[in-house]
């Protein structure tokens, strides 16, 4: 029997964290019986997007009223597989706030009732800005959090700093057009290419999607840009697959209901052991002729091939034709050398 998701608020003097637990049910599963990883996205921002709205609405005397609208998510690591039967607790916390933004972050525990044994399964740090329940386009302000030294408080601000500095670079290149793929046929000369694996899904958004202010909710976004960047990496390798991480989600724009929403997934890199997946989010509104689709969110998935025994299986190498595939065949591998790079540091610090 799948429970209904809750979290349960626990909160404290300076209201700005909360936690909430799940137990994780067939609807949960994908294809192979692992929990979805757009299910976990999904409780993230969910657990998110509670704690920032709460914490923004606790000084402004109920005069304007705010939500919390989710702009970016910084890399997630997913650091082992949440099973079928597991609890999942997850543990949100703000440990940032500018004047306009605020920095949340979020852990999630899994749990075996059976045994009572914990993993820790996912972390990720996600921001957001306060929006005007009265004008959706009106940035409300932040109300500030105590630190505990001045050296948190300065960690915060860095942070700060290199989002910022990240979100404005991809925005410059959120009009780029996505051609359909090239090689639409499944002829077995054309299999690995990137045409081959590129997909899409069209969505419509309705009121289930969103919050009660009729705009998408991130974490629906984010379970939709799994499932496609899941198919991409299924079809390219035709093995288990599973998401090893996402690098960082920036939400250009936000969506509203009667929008819909071409998601597209296409490969950039293939390593030995993994597929990162460029997964872009498009948006047109149904009902009003005047709005032009518009490119909403975007960001780089990363998934792994996994034999029955859930072992790490090589990846086939991918195809590149074209200088446009070749450049970003080397982007791709730029960014999978850096975050290398940045495993094994953080590795030899703990040791």
């Amino acid at each position: 029997m799948t429970l209904r998701y809750a979290f349960l608020r626990r909160i404290h003097s300076f209201c700005h964290s909360s936690s909430g637990n799940r137990i994780m049910g067939p609807n949960d599963a994908n294809v192979v019986g692992n929990v979805h990883g757009g299910i976990i996205l999904k409780m993230i921002e969910d657990a998110g997007c509670i704690v920032g709205t709460r914490h923004c609405n606790t000084q402004n005397g109920g005069r304007d009223r705010c939500f919390a609208a989710l702009v970016r998510v910084e890399k997630t690591e997913f650091l082992t597989p949440v099973f079928i039967g597991e609890v999942a607790h997850v543990t949100a916390e703000i440990t940032y706030t500018s004047n306009h933004s605020l920095e949340v972050q979020v852990r999630v525990l899994a749990e075996n009732i059976l045994t009572g044994s914990k993993k820790l399964a996912n972390k990720a740090a996600l921001w957001y800005v306060p929006c005007s329940l009265q004008k959706v386009d009106k940035i409300m302000d932040v109300p500030p959090i105590k630190y505990d030294s001045a050296e948190q408080e300065e960690e915060g601000r860095k942070r700060y700093d290199a989002q910022k500095m990240e979100r404005l670079e991809t925005k410059a290149r959120i009009d780029e057009v996505v051609p359909p793929p090239s090689n639409p046929e499944d002829s077995p000369k054309e299999q690995y290419t990137v045409g081959f694996s590129q997909s899409s899904l069209i969505h419509l958004v309705g009121p289930s999607d969103c919050t009660m202010h009729d705009y998408v909710q991130g974490g629906v976004t984010m379970k939709l840009m799994d499932e496609v960047a899941g198919i991409v990496a299924a079809r390219h390798c035709h093995t288990n697959i599973v998401t090893a991480s996402v690098d960082a989600i920036n939400f250009h724009r936000k969506i509203k209901k009667g929008s819909v929403l071409t998601v597209t997934g296409r490969l950039t890199f293939v390593s030995p052991r993994s597929m990162e997946i460029e997964v872009l989010v498009d948006a047109a509104s149904l009902v009003e002729k005047e709005m032009r689709k518009y490119r909403a969110v975007s960001a780089f998935f990363t998934f792994i091939s996994l034999d029955k025994d859930n072992k790490p299986l090589p990846v086939p190498p991918l195809k590149i034709d074209g200088e446009e595939e070749q450049r970003r065949s080397e982007e791709g591998k730029a960014r999978y050398l850096q975050n290398k790079a940045k495993r094994l540091a953080e590795k030899e610090r703990l040791q």
